[in-house]
Parts: structure tokens; sequence; C-alpha cells
């Protein structure tokens, strides 16, 4: 079974230039699966959902793009986020924090603080968040451990910034992307991978309804 699910959203930029739309009103739809995927996890019995938001190479978009999605962030924050607390699900934000955007601190801080105590469902969000960076900041923390000692899996397990959740079993990248595009570089070794066609606003149920039949069949090896 599935206790760690990790999405890659893409596609809301490309959605919107197919619907004749300005790039960032895909943002907008895509709010859409974020309820589906959560209720898909809470319905499967899946424990963890990690879900790309906003990469650090995404604070290269223009900054009208970053106004509106960090707008809507907001909104959806406030209107549905801290509510998840009322079905004991956690939401933490995981990422560089010295590149949080001033105008969402005090959302997040919100956030994080609202659902603490939930025990259920944690929901991480990845934003200014690189899997490349995270590699970096572990090496940098474990130099200032003890530089004396070789690194071992299980030091960059602990000192990630999601070492106290399990590496995910799955893997989804909507958008027709194959790629991991800096996601979860040190957790992802023996996950299995499904890539959408889809664009993230596009996706229903179905599509993880669908993904959860074939991944029960497959035979995870683990290099046996």
């Amino acid at each position: 079974m599935i206790n760690h699910l990790a999405v890659i959203m893409d596609g809301n930029r490309r959605w919107a230039k197919n619907h004749s739309l300005q790039p960032w009103l895909g943002h907008k739809e895509g709010i859409k699966p974020i309820n589906e995927v959560i209720n898909f996890c809470l319905d499967n019995q899946i424990n963890y959902l990690t879900l790309y938001t906003f990469s650090i190479e995404n604070l290269k978009r223009p900054e009208i793009e970053k106004h509106y999605l960090f707008t809507i962030l907001i909104d959806y924050a406030q209107n549905y986020f801290i509510s998840l607390a009322e079905k004991n699900i956690r939401v933490r934000f995981i990422g560089q924090r010295s590149l949080f955007p001033i105008e969402l601190i005090e959302t997040i801080e919100n956030i994080e603080t609202k659902t603490a105590a939930s025990n259920g469902l944690l929901i991480n969000i990845l934003f200014c968040y690189g899997g490349q960076q995270e590699l970096m900041d572990i090496f940098k923390n474990f130099s200032k451990i003890d530089s004396n000692s070789q690194l071992t899996y299980q030091d960059i397990r602990k000192l990630s910034w999601l070492g106290d959740c399990p590496e995910p079993e799955l893997i989804i990248r909507t958008g027709g992307h194959r790629r991991l595009s800096n996601f979860m570089l040190a957790h992802s070794a023996y996950s299995e991978l499904y890539f959408l066609d889809d664009f993230w606003p596009d996706i229903t149920r179905a599509h993880f309804d669908n993904i959860l039949v074939e991944f029960k069949n497959v035979q995870r090896n683990f290099g046996t």
C-alpha cells in the first residue's frame, strides 16, 4: 500500500495557454485537483502527501505571475488549509525559508500553528524548494555537526528537510514531462514514477484511482 504519495503538479501555465488565458490564471484552476488528491489520500489511508507547489527556480518568473500565485495561495490557505485541522490534517511548508515571500510568512505560520496538533494525514507543501539545495543544506549541516565522520545515508535522511517522513512509494507528475525537475532527490531512490500527459488542472479523482490500481500490481524488489 501507499504510505507516502508525492505529486509534481505541472502544467498550470500550459493549460491556461491552451485556453487562451493569461498564464497565471492556470494556477487558480489548479486548486480543485488539490482537493481531489487530499480526499484520495484520506479515503485510502495514505498518511503523507507531498505537493511540489513552488520551486526555487520559479522565483525567476515574472513578478505579476508570482504576485497572483501568492495571492491565490493566501486565499486558499485562509479559506481551506486552516479548516483541515477539523479533519485531523496537519499542513506544513518545506523549503528554503529565507526565500519565503514576506507577504506569505504570516499566513504560512498561521496554517502550521493551527494544524500542528493534528496527527492524521500530514501534507508537506514544498515551497521555495529545490532537491539540490536540500542536499547542499544536508552536507553543510553535517560538516558543522561532525566533520571527522563519514556521511551515511542515515545522516542524510536525518538531516534532510523531510527527514521525519518515510520515502514516497509513489511520485506522480502531470503535464507530460518525464523528469523529476529537482524534486526530492534525496528521497526518491526507489519511488515508483507515474507520468501523466494531462495538465494539472485537468486531473480528477479518476486519475488517482487508476494509478492506484496499477501501483497495486507493481512488484517492488528494491534491487533484489
